[in-house]
């Protein structure tokens, strides 16, 4: 996602954790906008990381010493989930280019903020820092650098792009942070969590009845059946994703589930059957087996806005949670520690299918790996995905 701020009361959100890459020329303010929105714990100086290497904040012999220092420092601060901020030029691709792979490496988004000043501010405000000797012709390279960067950073993988054009926007901007769709940590139970229904209606309706669910089928004017659930007080139901495939009934489980996450009741996870199945509603080629072609004739017999509804439901829903001030993860398939309260591809393809090794048993299923097995986080995980006929707790999983 790209947010371009055109007016100066555009507040910019800063996911948290992510890796903030400030961009603009020297002289364009970085520094100072670093100071007025972040705390100084918060901030890699490229000057500061010369500094610590030479005695000498512009001593530019020695940026390639300083840069590996940055880099350190700001994968020690990921590694433990810290907002990390690069305050350096950045204008040119090779130089964003590492600190992308390392907000990689650690499961955290790319941020860019580009302080795109013209470049006669720039050079104005160098002229008048003594400290700064370099000639025009620097300013010059770099506003050229980052005026052709600008429309190539989403695609080299930063997913909140601000840029800010003026002195007036860069004094009115503000920074709002927001917590990824994952963390919430604020919400405390007691929860019921809930593992693979896979189309089992009945059972899930009496399992909500021994749990002390209240639930009603309503029939709206328009004929389509709609779900009342009363949860016990202080009760929140989290279902641990692959609601369909394989049981007689996944269109009333879709139901059932959507209009108690709708109603606040419940939080739902996808699991590696649900996505399968969004795969397909969006059109996509995916091979129809593992009870999937039972769920899409089931399906068939409802309205195309009922589709819809299932496949924006779907496309909606996040890896994982963390929960109770960050003390219990769930998630489809378990997750390890690393991955916890993080958003990328392969924390979501672990939570989807967990520790898989890429070989199949004699039957077709993915051989899994035993991540819990070498689980040592603080946090409790509860997850689904494999059968089992009772539960099963190892190591804190």
């Amino acid at each position: 996602m790209t947010t371009t701020a055109q007016a100066s009361t555009t507040p910019l959100t800063i996911p948290t954790p992510s890796l903030v890459l400030l961009i603009g020329a020297s002289g364009s303010g970085k520094s100072t906008f670093a100071r007025k929105h972040f705390l100084p714990t918060e901030v890699i100086s490229s000057d500061t990381c010369r500094g610590l290497v030479s005695d000498d904040e512009n001593s530019q012999d020695a940026t390639a010493d300083a840069f590996d220092v940055l880099h350190s420092i700001a994968a020690k601060r990921l590694k433990r989930g810290r907002l990390t901020v690069v305050d350096a030029t950045n204008v040119q691709r090779d130089a964003r280019a590492p600190l992308v792979r390392l907000a990689r490496e650690y499961h955290v988004l790319p941020v860019a903020i580009v302080l795109n000043l013209p470049g006669r501010i720039c050079r104005e405000r160098n002229l008048a820092r003594p400290d700064r000797t370099f000639g025009p012709h620097v300013i010059h390279r770099q506003t050229e650098a980052l005026r052709q960067s600008l429309r190539d950073l989403s695609r080299e993988g930063f997913r909140h792009v601000h840029v800010l054009s003026s002195p007036e926007e860069i004094d009115a901007a503000t920074i709002v942070r927001q917590r990824l769709w994952v963390d919430r940590r604020d919400d405390h139970g007691p929860f019921d969590i809930i593992g693979d229904v896979h189309g089992c209606f009945d059972e899930l309706q009496d399992l909500l009845d021994d749990l002390g669910y209240d639930v009603d089928a309503v029939t709206c004017d328009s004929g389509e059946v709609r779900y009342d659930v009363r949860p016990p007080a202080g009760r929140t139901a989290i279902f641990l994703g692959d609601l369909t495939d394989r049981g007689p009934n996944s269109v009333d489980v879709l139901k059932l589930v959507m209009d108690m996450v709708a109603a606040g009741h419940a939080l739902c996870l996808p699991g590696n059957h649900d996505d399968k199945l969004l795969r397909k509603l969006q059109g996509r080629n995916v091979r129809v087996a593992h009870g999937l072609a039972g769920t899409l004739e089931q399906l068939d017999r409802e309205s195309p806005a009922f589709r819809a509804r299932v496949a924006s439901f779907l496309d909606g829903l996040v890896s994982h949670y963390t929960l109770d001030d960050g003390k219990l993860v769930v998630a489809h398939a378990g997750l390890k520690e690393e991955y916890q309260g993080r958003a990328s591809k392969a924390v979501r393809d672990f939570a989807l299918y967990g520790d898989v090794t890429g070989e199949s048993d004699d039957e077709g299923f993915p051989i899994r790996g035993d991540w819990a097995a070498g689980y040592r986080g603080a946090a409790m995980v509860v997850y689904g995905h494999s059968a089992v006929v009772a539960p099963e707790w190892l190591n804190n999983t």
